[in-house]
Formats: structure tokens, sequence, C-alpha cells
């Protein structure tokens, strides 16, 4: 019996999110099926399917070991700590089960190729600059990342400039973004959302862009499609798949505040990690809690 292969997401309380995950889940069930790999997937808060619920339709398939890829973006506290000690709690529950955990999605070539397709579908490349917009957080190494991604982006691509910004808990937030763009003297920018599946605060991306637009009559403000559930993308989680069977997965720890005393994060250094609460769970609570994951767990 092949390994499964098992998504693991944040969640949502949009239902249009919940609904691109489980599409998503299933476009690779398809893609699969010819290698006789089963899929399944959940959240670890916020939303149904849970990952307990994903991890017991698999043991109850006959699996008792699986490759478990983070449907994340960024290596952030979801990826190096949240979802590991989820998967970790339902190890402790199954004894005898396990899993090897893949690498977040991103950087990767093909998530900068998704992202030029969509800012294309609303403008050309000559005359415009972009706002890469994350979702932002409390982990430096992350933020700096969507960064590294909007260089990546601007590199031979035609642009402009690509700027980057945040929706939340982090700067600039989408307005200063838009308007530093301007100050830099552009006439139509892009905001391309960098984010897998619909959501809150893809919408909210949306919503302060238009608002942006609607202000400043001198800047044609456009907003590009966020990633979304695609083949091209889907293609990406099979090889974190395979590179989680097969490959070295471990993450960057050079600039992870939970390793490395980084200025204004000093709480950050060796903090436990456990995993979030979700109504849905049968425990009811946070487990057990344990050290550090940073998705080493295996």
């Amino acid at each position: 019996m092949n390994t499964p292969l098992m998504l693991a997401g944040h969640g949502t309380v949009d239902a249009a999110g919940v609904a691109e995950f489980v599409s998503f889940t299933d476009r690779l069930r398809r893609l699969l099926a010819a290698e006789d790999v089963d899929v399944d997937g959940g959240f670890i808060e916020l939303s149904q399917p849970t990952v307990h619920e994903a991890w017991e339709r698999l043991t109850g398939r006959g699996h008792t070991h699986r490759a478990a890829v983070p449907m994340v973006l960024v290596g952030a506290g979801h990826a190096k700590g949240d979802i590991p000690a989820a998967l970790e709690r339902e190890v402790r529950r199954e004894p005898g089960t396990s899993y090897v955990f893949g690498r977040p999605l991103g950087p990767h070539p093909v998530l900068l190729d998704i992202l030029a397709q969509r800012i294309a579908a609303v403008a050309e490349p000559e005359g415009t600059a972009v706002l890469l917009v994350g979702r932002g957080a409390t982990d430096p190494d992350a933020n700096a990342e969507v960064c590294k991604v909007a260089r990546l982006l601007q590199e031979g691509r035609g642009y402009e400039f690509v700027e980057t910004a945040f929706v939340s808990l982090a700067k600039p937030d989408v307005v200063t973004g838009l308007a530093r763009c301007r100050a830099l003297g552009a006439r139509r920018v892009v905001v391309a959302p960098y984010f897998l599946f619909d959501g809150v605060l893809p919408r909210r991306v949306v919503a302060q862009a238009e608002g942006f637009g609607a202000e400043h009559d001198d800047v044609d403000v456009r907003v590009a499609g966020y990633l979304g559930d695609c083949d091209e993308l889907a293609g990406l989680v099979v090889e974190r798949y395979r590179e989680a069977l097969h490959g070295d997965i471990r993450m960057n720890c050079d600039t992870c505040a939970y390793r490395v005393l980084l200025p204004g994060f000093e709480d950050k250094l060796g903090a436990p990690q456990t995993p979030h609460h979700h109504p849905d769970d049968p425990a009811g609570g946070h487990g057990h809690g344990h050290g550090h994951a940073h998705g080493h767990a295996g």
C-alpha cells in the first residue's frame, strides 16, 4: 500500500474557501489515483473537515503512515509549530501511526508563474507596477519570504516594479503599499493577493484596493486573482509530497525566531508549541504541549 498524502490546512470561516480546499483535495485524489496514492485533508482550526477527521479516515482505510504537506505558502508559525503539533497529537492518540512532514509550498517558481498568469489576466506587464499582498505574520522570517517572492516576481517579467504589503499582523498594509506605489510614480498598479484560496483576508485585500482606487483617480488600481485550485498548484503539492517521502525536507532555521534571538521577538526564542484548539476536536482542548517542532516531526 503506497504512502497516502495528507493535506493540512489552517482553516477559514469562509464557506467558499473551505469548498476550494475540498475541491483541491479531490483534484489531487484524481491526479494520484493512477499511482494508487490515497489523499485526504483537514484543517487545524476554524472549519471542517478537521485534521483529526482526515487522520482517522486514512487510518480507517488501512494506513498507518502518511506524508503530510502543510497547505501554507510561508514558513510561519502554522508550518513551524501549529500543524506539526496537531499531527503529533494524532500520533499520541493512535500509537502505531506516524507521518513525515513536507515543506511549505513557497517560495517556488510554480507559484511565481501562477502569480504572473493572474496578473496578466488583468494587465500587461509594460507600464504596470505590482503590489504583492501577503497574509502577514508575527514571524519576521515569514514576512521576509513574501518580500523575497516579490523580488523574484519582478526579475525578468517586465513590470515597472514590485512592492510588498500585508493584510494583517505586519506592515506596510495594503493602503500604505498602494500609496508607496503611487509616490514612486506608478499610474497602473495590479494588486496581487498571495493566497492559496478564497477567504476573509483575500476579500479584504480586494475591498481595500478598490477603496484606494476610488479615492485616487490618478492611479488605475486593478486586482488580480489569488492562486486558486488549479493543476499547477496540485503539481507543486505532489512535488512536496515526493520530497517528504524521499528528499531533504529541512527548513531554513538560520533566521527562525524560535531558534535565533532576533530583536523585538525575544519572547519567541525556545517557546513551546501546542496544537490549536478546534471546537470539533473530540479532546475539547489543546492536547499535550511539546517542544518546537519546526517542521521536522516525522
